[in-house]
């Protein structure tokens, strides 16, 4: 039995509408199509808080796999390059 490469399939789940959107954008930047399923639901706030789930198509799985993988490494480059001594952010108000 083969499986129809058109099979949406979950790459990730999420707590944050926000988070989801912009890893669907960077996908569509390296030409993986990507969706959103849960929206709605993640923004409540309850025992069980909803998820976002980031949906590809079966035959752009690998590919999403490797680009979200990038994108969660540059996230922790990023994160550990900043010197907050030189960071400039501002007098205090008074």
């Amino acid at each position: 039995m083969t499986t129809d490469p058109r099979e949406p399939q979950v790459l990730a789940s999420l707590y944050a509408e926000t988070e989801a959107a912009m890893i669907v954008a960077a996908l569509a930047g390296h030409g993986v199509e990507a969706s959103t399923t849960g929206g709605i639901t993640a923004g409540f706030r309850a025992e069980a808080p909803g998820r976002v789930d980031i949906i590809v198509r079966q035959e752009q799985l690998e590919k999403a796999q490797q680009v979200y993988a990038q994108i969660q490494a540059d996230l922790s480059d990023s994160d550990s390059e900043v010197d907050w001594s030189k960071v400039d952010v501002g007098k205090p108000e008074e």
